[in-house]
C-alpha cells in the first residue's frame, strides 16, 4: 500500500517485480537485537537479546553472510552492522562500516573515527576533522534541519557508492552476497535540502491517535531533544515528520541509483532483492517517539522480496512474517541448506503461491524498554499488548483499527479471541528465566534484562 504523502517510486517498482508482506513485524523493534534476528535467522528467545544493549559480542556460530561465504559466495557488509566489536565481520568476507554515532565505543574511550570507515572517509575528502555530531542534531532526536554539506557526502549516498564500488571489485568467478545497510532514515533527521523542501510545505495526514494516549503533557516531555514521549509544537512535528519522510525519498532516490548500476554490470537479472527494515519510528503516534514500544510504527517494517525472472502472481501477502524470516529465504532462494537451529521460515512458498504453505499463526514480539517493558502477539489481523512492569494490557483489530486507536481490551466481543492470544503469550514465556508466568498467569512487576543470561557469554 503507497503512502499517502511519502514517495518511494524505485521501492514501488521494486515491490511491483516482486511481493509485498504488509503484515512483517521486527520481533525487538531496536537495532542490535533486530541485526540479531536477520543475521542468525533466530528468535530472540534463542539469540539472546530481548532488549538493547551494547558491549555484548557477536559470537553466534552460523550467520547469514557466513552461509553465503561457506557456499563459495563474495560476501560484503556496507554501512550500519552494529556488532560488537564493532569491527566484526560476523562472516562478511569484508566490511565498509558506518555503525552512526555509537553512545557505547565514544563511552569506552576509544576513537570512534578510527573504526568508522564513512567518517575517515568524509574526513579526507573535505580535508576536516569532521564528526558526526557537526550539524548539531542528536541521534535519537525529533530534532530536524537539511544536511549542511554536499548531496554526495550524505551517508545514505556514500553507502550507495561503496555499494557501487563492490560491484566493480568483486570477484568475477563468484556469485555475491552484499548487505546493504543505511543508517537513515532515523534520527538525525538531516536529509538534502531539496528532499526536505520536497515536504516541509505538505498537508500530511495527522498521526496515530489513541483514544487511550496521554492527552496531556504535563511533565513537559516533549521539551527533550530525545524523548521517548510528549508533545512537541505543531511546527517541530511539522518540520521532523517532512525530514524523516525526506529521508525516506532519498534512499529511495540512491537504491534506484543502485539498481541501474546492477542493471548495468548486467546481474540485476541474475540477483535476489530483499528489502526490510530493523525497526521503525514513531514520530509523533499517540504522543509517542523512537523505537522499542509494539505499535504499529515503530514494531511494523517493510519487507519487500523480489526474484529474477518470476513475478509473483499476487503481489502483496499478509501472512505474519518476522526479520528471522530473511536468513532462510534469502538461503532458499540461492540453493543453499538452511541449517539446523533456524527459527525462521523462507517466504518463497507464499511468493511462489504454493497452496500448500502452512504458516505461523502469530509473532511474539518484546523489548526490555525500563517501565515501559513490553510483550506483543499479533497474527496480523488483531495484536494483543502486555506491559511487564505494570500489567497494563490492549488489545488492538488491526483490520477494522490499523492505526491502534481504540483499546479493545474490556470488549466482550473480543473476550475469546483476546483470550487466545493471553494465552499465546503465556506459552511462550512460560520457561522465560523472568519468570513471567506463574499458575499459568501473567505476572507482572519481575526484573528484565536486555540479553538473557543463558546467552551472555556465547550467544
Amino acid at each position: 500500500m503507497e503512502h499517502p504523502v511519502v514517495e518511494t517510486p524505485n521501492l514501488d517498482h521494486l515491490a511491483r517485480q516482486g511481493m509485498v508482506f504488509s503484515r512483517a513485524y521486527s520481533a525487538v523493534p531496536s537495532c542490535i537485537a533486530a541485526r540479531a534476528g536477520i543475521l542468525t535467522g533466530m528468535n530472540q528467545h534463542n539469540h539472546g537479546r530481548v532488549g538493547y544493549e551494547d558491549g555484548v559480542p557477536w559470537s553466534y556460530k552460523s550467520t547469514l553472510p557466513g552461509l553465503f561465504a561457506e557456499a563459495g559466495y563474495h560476501t560484503q557488509g556496507i554501512g550500519k552492522m552494529h556488532f560488537h566489536p564493532a569491527r566484526s565481520l560476523c562472516g562478511f568476507h569484508n566490511v565498509v562500516l558506518h555503525d552512526g554515532y555509537l553512545h557505547f565505543t565514544r563511552k569506552q574511550g576509544l576513537d570512534y573515527g578510527a573504526q568508522d570507515d564513512y567518517l575517515q572517509w568524509l574526513r579526507r575528502t573535505k580535508g576536516l576533522d569532521y564528526d558526526l555530531l557537526e550539524h548539531g542534531l542528536n541521534c535519537n532526536s525529533w530534532v530536524a534541519r537539511p544536511w549542511p554539506l554536499e548531496e554526495h557526502l550524505h551517508p545514505t549516498n556514500w553507502v550507495v557508492s561503496e555499494s557501487i564500488d563492490f560491484l566493480r571489485r568483486r570477484d568475477p568467478t563468484k556469485p555475491f552476497f552484499l548487505w546493504m545497510s543505511f543508517v537513515r532514515p532515523h534520527p538525525p533527521f538531516d536529509p538534502p535540502a531539496n528532499f526536505f523542501e520536497q515536504y516541509i510545505d505538505q498537508t500530511m495526514p495527522e498521526p496515530a491517535m489513541g483514544t487511550w494516549a496521554a492527552a496531556e503533557d504535563a511533565e513537559n516531555h516533549g521539551s527533550i531533544k530525545d524523548t521517548r514521549k510528549g508533545i512537541i509544537g505543531d511546527r517541530q512535528l511539522q518540520r521532523a515528520r517532512a525530514a524523516y519522510y525526506g529521508l525516506i525519498t532519498h534512499m529511495d532516490h540512491q537504491i534506484g541509483r543502485f539498481l541501474e548500476a546492477l542493471n548495468e554490470t548486467g546481474e540485476l537479472q541474475r540477483t535476489v532483492i530483499l528489502f526490510t527494515s530493523d525497526h521503525g519510528e514513531l514520530l509523533g503516534d499517540h504522543n509517542l517517539f523512537r523505537k522499542a514500544l509494539p505499535y504499529e510504527g515503530s514494531a511494523r517494517v517493510p519487507f519487500i522480496v523480489s526474484l529474477p525472472n518470476h513475478q509473483s502472481k499476487r503481489r502483496t501477502s499478509d501472512i505474519p512474517v518476522e526479520l528471522q524470516d530473511v536468513l532462510p529465504t534469502l538461503l532458499e532462494a540461492s540453493g543453499i541448506s538452511i541449517p539446523d537451529g533456524v527459527d525462521g521460515r523462507s517466504v518463497l512458498p507464499e511468493y511462489k503461491d504454493d497452496e500448500s504453505l502452512s504458516w505461523r499463526q502469530y509473532i511474539h514480539g518484546e523489548h526490555a524498554y525500563g517501565e515501559d517493558s513490553n510483550h506483543f502477539i499479533t497474527d496480523g489481523k488483531c495484536k494483543y499488548i502486555w506491559f511487564s512492569q505494570t500489567g497494563q494490557e490492549q488489545f488492538f483489530d488491526l483490520v477494522q483499527d490499523p492505526q491502534e486507536t481504540v483499546n479493545l481490551i474490556e470488549s466482550e466481543t473480543q473476550a475469546s479471541v483476546l483470550h487466545k492470544f493471553r494465552q499465546w503469550l503465556i506459552d511462550v514465556l512460560r520457561e522465560r528465566e523472568e519468570g513471567y508466568v506463574a499458575n499459568d498467569q501473567l505476572v507482572a512487576g519481575r526484573s528484565t534484562v536486555a540479553v538473557l543470561r543463558r546467552n551472555q557469554k556465547n550467544p
